[in-house]
């Protein structure tokens, strides 16, 4: 690799257990690193051009989620 490769690359950070994961992951495919497999991926949500957008919860949802909550104590009202 020349050292002009370098400028055209960052570091990403991940959790060091996501990175082992990755890797059995990928034992005996095509991927030769959890990085070129890592970017595989990116490369295809990339492409997609946007990520899905979760819809916000309504308010009988919300209410629903509270009272769950206070049943098991983590709200207390």
């Amino acid at each position: 690799m020349s050292s002009g490769d370098n400028k055209d690359k960052v570091t990403i950070k991940i959790p060091r257990k996501l990175y082992e994961e990755v890797k059995n992951l990928i034992a005996d495919t095509g991927f030769s690193s959890a990085t070129e497999f890592i970017v595989y991926v990116l490369r295809d949500i990339v492409a997609g051009g946007k990520l899905q957008k979760e819809e916000a919860l309504n308010a009988e949802e919300m209410e629903l989620i509270r009272k769950r909550l206070r049943a098991l104590g983590y709200i207390k009202e």
